[in-house]
């Protein structure tokens, strides 16, 4: 069984950084692209970023371009987001997913990751 967890959420003021970490369970992590997706109270999910299984190619949302970073270490079954110059608009909880089947090239569609994290609540304030 597949575990995510994630961890870095927090409060931050407008401008300010985060860095989210999602550490994977299991022997095959390398194998699989990754996805950051979020939820803002009384909104739908949303994509944010998305990074393939060698980490050579990524994916990011409009919104987040050039502001965040997606990151991965196969070493340590991690993937991180680093969030720069964030804005209040940013306030969301922050899940991880993983792509179900290996080897495939990034993608912004949820349905394709078919493991979740819990989520990590990320507040920007003003």
């Amino acid at each position: 069984q597949v575990q995510l967890v994630e961890s870095g959420g927090g409060l931050v003021q407008a401008g300010g950084s985060l860095r989210l970490s999602c550490a994977a369970s299991g022997r095959t992590f390398s194998s699989y692209s990754m996805g950051w997706f979020r939820r803002a109270p009384g909104r739908e999910r949303e994509f944010v970023a998305a990074i393939n299984w060698s980490g050579g190619s990524t994916r990011y949302a409009d919104s987040v371009k050039g502001r965040f970073t997606i990151s991965r270490d196969n070493d340590k079954n991690t993937v991180y987001l680093q969030m720069n110059s964030l804005k209040p608009e940013d306030t969301a909880v922050y899940y991880c997913a993983r792509d179900q089947n290996r080897w495939r090239t990034v993608s912004s569609i949820a349905a394709i990751y078919g493991y979740w994290g819990q989520g990590t609540q990320v507040t920007v304030s003003s």
